[in-house]
């Protein structure tokens, strides 16, 4: 069996063969995941969220973390977008909802995947930005992203803010330094346990002062009972 129950899960979503819940678990506490919510609505571009999100991005476009395309298949039909998934369970499922360039790759390992310049925008939503791990790990994925990235490129982020605690949020670590935080959780499906992820949770603040020297700078700042989105630009 395929040892990747996250996308395993949304690719039998999206086939009609789901017969048991994608769980999020973090020791005794578990959730299920919400599928459809998350990775099968319609990118509604005339909302507000949608219309400030498309503001910021211009082809080609890079899709980190595409999960089943959502955002993707919205963003092909106006200019070249390729979406990446470490998942090759995502991106089957991404390619037979008709993402036309899904690749299997790591946001994490930019330099490795594609030359210098080769992107005009990049959108990362859902919070795996938190997966660089630390400070150090941060800079260095800004530094791989502004090298894949035009001298005048654009880039979304989001992520949890560490000074707003919510109860909804699973696996929630506090720390003592202002503005970091963890999170730890796994996921489980049909009798398969992934592996342990430890997201480092960075506050807006953290993610400016990160950016220095990376060649990005935040620009703006969106915000909402602690989940925020960023617009950053070169510097």
């Amino acid at each position: 069996m395929e040892h990747d129950p996250f996308g395993r899960a949304i690719r039998d979503y999206h086939r009609g063969e789901q017969d048991e819940a994608l769980v999020d678990r973090d020791g005794a506490e578990t959730r299920e995941h919400p599928i459809e919510e998350f990775y099968f609505g319609a990118f509604e571009p005339e909302s507000e969220s949608g219309a400030w999100l498309t503001s910021w991005l211009d082809g080609p476009l890079l899709d980190m973390g595409a999960g089943a395309g959502r955002d993707t298949l919205y963003f092909q039909e106006h200019f070249e977008t390729v979406a990446i998934e470490p998942s090759a369970s995502l991106v089957e499922t991404m390619r037979d909802r008709g993402v036309r360039d899904a690749r299997v790759g790591d946001m994490f390992t930019l330099r490795e995947s594609f030359e210098r310049d080769r992107f005009q925008s990049a959108l990362a939503i859902g919070t795996q930005m938190g997966l660089a791990g630390s400070m150090q790990g941060l800079r260095r994925f800004l530094g791989n992203l502004a090298f894949v990235t035009t001298p005048d490129a654009s880039a979304v982020l989001d992520g949890y803010d560490p000074s707003h605690e919510s109860e909804d949020l699973i696996g929630y670590r506090a720390d003592p330094t202002p503005g970091l935080a963890h999170r730890v959780l796994h996921f489980e499906y049909d009798g398969d346990v992934g592996e342990t992820l430890h997201f480092r949770l960075f506050s807006p603040d953290r993610v400016r002062e990160a950016a220095v020297g990376t060649g990005w700078a935040v620009v703006e700042c969106r915000s909402d009972a602690g989940y925020y989105r960023l617009a950053l630009t070169k510097a």
